[in-house]
């Protein structure tokens, strides 16, 4: 059991509340040092007990028997001015008895019986200073004999009377006085001495009497206010000052008088903030962590009765190449798999198709398991899943997965069996293996929707998009559109001419141009929406998707978007996100630098590391591609990726590279010139792919160290299109001029517009004039005709390159 632990059960047990500071002092002399986290044994916790419980009755009757005493000492400690008494005691000592001595004396003669009535009401000052000024009659000697006066001085205040009476016997004899006194003085000398300590007793007991009037004001003793402070894991000295209400400078300076060297930005830890601010009367308690992304994201409950209709959101998953972007092509008649790599869907992609004037809004997911975080993120932004099961190949892993997303987002499925047209297509098959992860046909006496279908032939596309409109008309999906917007981020990317492009899914309220967003740790003013079909949009509303330009930088994909009231508040919370990230990084960064890493790297000795760079098109592409390389590492070789982004690889990955010896991976993007000229200089290895499964062959390859032979690009020559033809039979001809280097029949081309690459492939014929030749120089004219690739266009650019076998070091 920890202190802090401790401390709570016995307070509960004693019914009074016990600090985790009471029991470390109480175990002081057992166990110095502890902290509130430290563990005790029941042998401490028996003797902290008792100690407290001891301590406690100990401490009641001890404040008692001290309160007294401070009282009486305060009593002996407030007679006037200490100047004052030492020079009456002079007096005293130079002159028995002067007659204004007398005359104070006058008003101080006290009986034993009237004492007790002082103690209930003191005398004020106002009486003190009458009598003072006229000789004292019997009256007024009553009303001073209420001041108290000790027992020791009975003896001197008879004494006294005798003088008292001479005093006031103005017709007596001056001379006799003065010889009775020689008289008295001689033989009483040790009377006198008495006499003497007795009149200093009196004019001590004098003082005290003026002073009682404020005694009530300071005879309880001042006790500290003990209050409770909350204190995060580490806060700086100057946080610390803040709270406790001290100047920076003076607990600076009380910490180095007790050998502590501090600054102002000093990190201090819990247990050391808590030992300082316990010296300034503050009992520290941990803070309770209070999420601010969680508070910002939070929302409050919908109003009903503004709630109206919106489309569904469905979502297409399955199985890699089961036909899922080919169903979407069927059902909006678009042809989108000739644009993707290996005709596979590289990232999210969103639609609305109209059907029977109800709109749907599809989302197509990436099917291959390196794209598991982007379908998750697409499962938890849509109604409706369309799980693609392809007939003649059965339930296969990413299905599995894929149905699991599915469940675990609590959204409807309906099943699609793609390909029934193939001959080995086996409908039932699939009904059957699917029955096992809980999905039971209608027709079988289950609630899941199968619709047998054929993205080829478009048989029973239209049953399948009205089991869509029908689900969606049971689930009831509305939203409020009146409200600020708010959504999920489909996509996002860097364009060259656009800036920062995110593609966002609207799910309530209604998105305008001209408002303000944030999104994570990045905001901005929407400058323009565009919708699915690239056409400029005013406003979006519920279960809408649009492209959005005006960000100040390329947000994640997944994160929650929302409006704000003015640019200032979208700030405000893209700064919080900003704040939780560096926490976290500087949390990683404390971990990663851990003794225990330190010593389990310097024991294994032979640990390798691969240190990766990886750069693509859009984000999405980004993690998956982390991802997947990441999960390579084995007890040999460590993947780690030191740096990610968006965009082309610039001068700034490679010279990281060159730093950390890392390898650059590029996916559907290309370097920039510098970058190439450095890398050249630097020897970085800058590896490019388009489909993703080819990096991963590489990586792995590389680490068993069964790589094929290397074959390194080298750029032979590039030429600019100055016009073009077309030719029946040819397709288009590029007449185009070399601009440097040769242009080669053999050799393979790129052909990027505006900086961007449009075309990548071999090279079908190569002509000068009439004739087919084997290369074109510098300067020189000629024709080019390329596989399958007829779009060009004037100023297009021409990079002409080889594969060079390079041997192995």
């Amino acid at each position: 059991m920890t202190v802090s632990q401790f401390a709570k059960k016995l307070s509960e047990e004693l019914g009074k509340e016990i600090k985790y500071q009471v029991v470390v002092e109480a175990l002081a002399d057992k166990k110095p040092g502890l902290k509130h986290n430290n563990g005790i044994d029941d042998e401490l916790m028996a003797y902290a007990k008792e100690i407290i419980i001891k301590g406690k009755k100990v401490s009641d009757k001890e404040a008692v028997k001290s309160t007294s005493k401070k009282e009486v000492k305060k009593e002996e400690a407030k007679p006037a001015p200490k100047k004052e008494v030492k020079k009456e005691v002079k007096k005293e000592e130079a002159k028995p008895a002067p007659k204004k001595e007398v005359k104070k004396e006058e008003v101080k003669p006290a009986p034993k019986k009237e004492v007790k009535k002082e103690e209930v009401k003191p005398a004020p000052k106002k009486e003190v200073k009458k009598e003072e000024a006229k000789p004292a009659p019997k009256k007024e000697v009553k009303k001073e004999e209420a001041k108290p006066a000790p027992k020791k001085n009975d003896k001197k205040q008879q004494d006294n009377k005798p003088k008292n009476n001479q005093s006031q016997n103005n017709g007596g004899n001056q001379k006799q006085a003065d010889a009775g006194k020689r008289v008295t003085k001689f033989f009483n000398q040790p009377n006198n001495k008495k006499k003497n300590q007795n009149n200093q007793n009196n004019k001590n007991n004098k003082n005290q009497n003026q002073a009682q009037p404020e005694q009530p004001k300071k005879q309880e003793p001042v006790e500290p206010v003990i209050k409770t402070l909350q204190l995060p894991e580490s806060l700086t000295v100057s946080e610390l000052a803040s709270k406790i209400k001290v100047p920076v400078a003076q607990l600076i300076k009380k910490m180095f008088m007790a050998g502590k060297m501090y600054n102002v930005n000093s990190e201090l830890d819990f247990d050391t903030a808590a030992d300082i601010a316990l010296e300034y009367n503050y009992i520290s308690e941990p803070e309770e962590k209070v999420d601010v992304i969680e508070e910002i994201l939070r929302e409050d409950a919908e109003d009903e009765s503004l709630m109206t209709p919106r489309p569904p959101v469905v979502c297409v998953m399955g199985h890699v190449d089961h036909g899922k972007t080919s169903l979407l092509d069927a059902i909006r008649n678009s042809d989108v798999t000739a644009g993707e790599a290996g005709g596979i869907t590289q990232h999210i992609g969103a639609s609305v198709v109209k059907i029977n004037g109800e709109k749907i809004t599809f989302l197509d997911t990436p099917g291959h398991e390196a794209f598991t975080a982007m379908r998750m993120r697409g499962a938890q932004s849509t109604d409706i899943a369309i799980l693609v099961v392809a007939a003649d190949d059965g339930v296969m892993p990413q299905t599995v997965e894929a149905i699991n997303h599915a469940k675990a987002a609590g959204i409807e499925i309906i099943v699609a069996i793609n390909k029934i047209d193939k001959e080995s297509a086996n409908i039932d098959r699939v009904k059957q293996e699917l029955m096992e992860h809980e999905l039971v046909p209608e027709d079988w006496g289950g609630s899941t929707i199968f619709c047998p279908v054929s993205a080829r032939t478009r048989e029973g596309i239209d049953n399948l998009l009205e089991m869509v409109i029908l689900t969606a008309e049971i689930l009831e999906l509305k939203a409020n559109k009146k409200r600020k917007a708010r959504g999920i981020v489909i996509e996002a990317q860097l364009d060259k001419g656009r800036g920062s492009v995110a593609t966002v899914l609207v799910q309530k309220g209604t998105l305008r141009v001209g408002d303000c967003v944030a999104i994570g740790s990045v905001h901005g003013k929407v400058r323009a929406m565009f919708d699915d079909k690239h056409r400029k949009v005013k406003e979006a509303g519920p279960s809408t998707p649009v492209e959005i330009l005006g960000l100040n930088g390329v947000p994640n994909s997944g994160e929650i978007f929302m409006q704000t009231a003015n640019e200032k508040e979208a700030r405000q919370i893209s700064e919080a996100f900003i704040t939780r990230g560096k926490e976290k990084l500087i949390a990683d960064t404390r971990s990663r630098m851990s003794l225990d890493d330190l010593f389990n790297k310097m024991q294994e000795g032979n640990l390798k590391e691969l240190n990766l760079i990886i750069k693509a098109d859009v984000q999405g592409s980004v993690e998956a591609v982390k991802a997947s390389l990441l999960k390579l590492s084995n007890d040999e070789v460590v993947v780690k990726c030191i740096h990610s982004g968006v965009g082309a690889i610039n001068e700034s990955d490679v010279i990281l590279a060159s730093a950390s010896n890392a390898i650059i991976i590029g996916f559907n993007i290309r370097p920039d010139n510098q970058a190439k000229d450095v890398a050249d200089r630097e020897k970085v290895d800058i590896r490019l792919y388009r489909v993703i499964y080819n990096a991963i062959e590489d990586i792995e390859a590389a680490m068993k160290g069964m790589l094929d032979p290397i074959f390194e690009e080298k750029v032979i020559g590039h030429a600019e299109v100055r016009q073009t033809y077309k030719a029946s039979g040819v397709g288009t001809i590029a007449g185009s001029y070399v601009l440097d280097g040769t242009i080669q029949r053999n050799s393979k081309v790129r052909i990027s517009r505006e900086g961007e690459q449009i075309f990548e492939g071999a090279l079908a014929s190569l002509k000068r004039f009439k004739d087919d030749v084997k290369e074109v120089k510098t300067g020189y004219e000629c024709g080019l005709v390329f596989e399958g690739f007829n779009d060009l266009k004037e100023f297009d650019i021409i990079e002409a390159y080889i594969m060079q076998e390079v041997p192995r070091k």
